[in-house]
């Protein structure tokens, strides 16, 4: 199991958090690759805590669906199906359109503009190819929408899925497009206007919409 030596994770949190948000991150890009074992001493020599936060750190990612737990036999990462974004996303879609909704009318002048601002790096990055900084200003797009709608059972929901979000863009489901640019643009306004319902479907569609393009691209290969 080989693990990283060049990374850093945040100090302040605890140490099964620490421990939980390290693991995932592996996960989530590949440095621990599906159905690879998981040793919980190399986890722990390599994170400097000790056993006890890495096994609470496994059970949480268990239930998360990130890794798979044997009794008397170990731990290994669980493996990835690319037609699942047809299960993560259709949820997805709706908390953040209910989201869009609550807040249609709501938002601080300055969270629209945080709005405009990152759409705006959104779309640079997005023309430069980098799609991997594009989904980082995506997240942190919508991000802000939910923020603001102040609802914790609406953002612990989000926060469960984006994880597999993530995963799914480093194994090739999630695709970014221009289209992502102009829909965030109408979002915006209709934020701004108090347009719930434009604000809602538009908001939905954004996230639904990669479903069909993973389809179309899996058609043209």
């Amino acid at each position: 199991m080989p693990i990283p030596t060049n990374f850093t994770t945040p100090q302040r949190l605890s140490a099964k958090k620490r421990a939980f948000l390290q693991i995932q991150e592996w996960i989530i890009d590949g440095t621990l690759k599906p159905k690879e074992k998981l040793n919980d001493a190399d986890l722990a020599d390599a994170l400097g805590v000790s056993r006890t936060p890495i096994r609470e750190a496994l059970q949480l990612l268990s239930a998360q669906g990130f890794v798979e737990m044997f009794p008397g036999v170990g731990t290994q990462v669980t493996t990835v199906n690319q037609e699942d974004i047809t299960k993560i996303l259709p949820p997805l879609s709706v908390l953040q359109a209910l989201a869009a909704e609550i807040m249609a009318g709501k938002l601080s002048k300055e969270s629209l503009e945080d709005l405009k601002e990152t759409n705006a790096k959104f779309a640079e990055a997005i023309k430069a190819g980098d799609s991997f900084t594009a989904l980082k200003l995506d997240d942190q797009f919508h991000q802000i929408i939910v923020d603001q709608a102040n609802n914790p059972y609406i953002t612990q929901a989000v926060e469960g899925l984006l994880p597999h979000v993530m995963r799914l863009y480093f194994y090739k489901a999630i695709i970014l497009t221009e289209s992502s640019i102009d829909e965030h643009e109408i979002l915006i306004k209709a934020l701004e206007d108090g347009d719930k319902k434009t604000a809602s479907e538009v908001a939905r569609t954004n996230w639904s919409r990669a479903i069909d393009e993973y389809f179309t691209d899996q058609k043209s290969h």
